[in-house]
């Protein structure tokens, strides 16, 4: 049984996730087998792209009911945070539904680029094993065009142009939008905190 294992979503940044678990001393075994993922302590959720894409994989996989029935611990990281939520505005896709709400796009305003693309600045909003050791203001790397605008369950959320969920947890759901893999010293430590 792997520890750890990463389901395969497709998306550009799997491998760069499973470089920086090894960093952290941790294999984990890229996957698109049910029985794998319900018997792993941990399951990471990765995802560069747009949600359609992403939702259709998980549905050809066979994985939509096997990811909605976990009960250990899940990370969502970028696109797979944002199918985390019942909808995704981005083709009016319907999501995995384990968080409430729904994914929008960006708003645009004067000065405001999208895709929101480099570092910003995290702010905490309720406490949360995730963000231990993460200072409030730290930086974190994003690439997105869309957001979860006002989730009850954002833990940190960042701005630009407008605030969004920039890290959510509730149960043992939990995403980042930010690229944890990219983003350093905090990257590695919400990776570290989430498999503790």
């Amino acid at each position: 049984m792997s520890r750890v294992v990463l389901i395969d979503a497709g998306g550009a940044n799997i491998g760069s996730v499973q470089y920086a678990l090894q960093r952290l001393g941790v294999d984990a075994p890229l996957t698109c087998d049910p029985a794998l993922i319900r018997a792993a302590e941990r399951v990471i959720l990765p995802g560069v792209g747009a949600a359609g894409p992403a939702m259709q994989r998980l549905r050809d996989s066979g994985l939509i009911d096997v990811v909605r029935s976990l009960r250990q611990p899940l990370l969502g990281v970028c696109i797979g945070m944002q199918i985390l939520f019942e909808r995704s505005e981005e083709g009016a896709v319907e999501c995995l539904g384990l968080l409430p709400g729904r994914v929008r796009k960006l708003p645009t305003a004067p000065g405001v680029r999208i895709p929101h693309m480099g570092w910003n600045r995290l702010r905490r909003r309720a406490d949360s094993v995730l963000l231990a050791g993460i200072d409030d203001g730290a930086y974190a790397y994003f690439v997105h065009s869309y957001a979860a605008l006002d989730s009850p369950d954002a833990v940190a959320t960042c701005t630009h142009g407008h605030a969004f969920a920039a890290v959510v947890q509730r149960g043992n759901v939990a995403g980042a939008q930010f690229h944890p893999e990219r983003s350093a010293a905090v990257g590695a430590r919400l990776l570290e905190n989430f498999l503790r």
